[in-house]
């Protein structure tokens, strides 16, 4: 990765650089969503953006408190992951967006936390069964495990990538780590980080009281494709889920 310090954005339009702050301002304001929604604990986690117009991305630095997230603190990357401009290095995740990214052209946005159920599930290395229509709605089935990977290089978002390529999910729990969710933007994949915390939390609570009742697959079809196509005003990220 470049050095920190990195201002390549002199080379970039003036559209461009819009486009950065803007998504600089959308990024730093997520953020605040993820303690909000206790999806993370100390500097954990990050959300990132693409940038309109340019093959960059916007993602949180690396071990800053997010009382201290401003959007001048964001930090631009390429699709190879090599900081562009910022002064704090990238998000150690940043080879796994990166990833995603440059192999997902329809994703704008990607989250990474370690709230506390959806993780429980990724430590023991099983799906989370869809037995609630909100599955069915948000997920269009289980929530799908992807492959253990370090932290590193780009094996997370490989497993990210090839886990979703069978699936309708936009989170997968990477095995031993956590959900790592996607959207057509960061705000659409800040909600599925949200929803998916949630659906892990009431499933697991199903299980004390005895084993959930599963949703036929064409109940899931029909209910996703409402949700999906019908429901609400057809914006991304929509609110709410009945």
């Amino acid at each position: 990765m470049s050095g920190v310090g990195a201002t390549g954005l002199t080379a970039y339009s003036a559209e461009v650089r819009a486009s950065v702050a803007e998504a600089r301002n959308v990024v730093a304001a997520l953020h605040a969503e993820l303690p909000r929604y206790e999806l993370v604990v100390w500097t954990a986690g990050n959300v990132s953006q693409r940038v309109a117009g340019a093959d960059l991305f916007v993602i949180k630095p690396s071990g800053v408190s997010y009382d201290d997230l401003t959007p001048e603190s964001m930090v631009v990357c390429d699709l190879d992951g090599e900081l562009v401009d910022g002064s704090r290095s990238p998000s150690s995740d940043t080879a796994a967006h990166a990833y995603v990214y440059r192999h997902l052209a329809h994703i704008g946005g990607v989250v990474h936390t370690h709230s506390t159920y959806a993780t429980a599930w990724a430590s023991r290395g099983e799906a989370v069964p869809c037995v609630l229509t909100m599955m069915a709605d948000e997920f269009g089935g289980p929530v799908p495990i992807g492959p253990f990977a370090l932290i590193g290089d780009d094996s997370i978002g490989r497993g990210i990538v090839e886990t979703l390529a069978t699936s309708r999910s936009p989170a997968v729990l990477m095995r031993n780590h956590g959900p790592f969710t996607v959207g057509v933007d960061a705000r659409a994949a800040v909600k599925a980080a949200v929803m998916v915390e949630e659906v892990a939390r009431t499933v697991h609570i199903a299980r004390q009281l005895g084993e959930p009742v599963p949703i036929p697959q064409a109940d899931i079809d029909s209910l996703y494709a409402r949700y999906q196509n019908v429901y609400g005003q057809g914006q991304p990220g929509r609110e709410g889920v009945s």
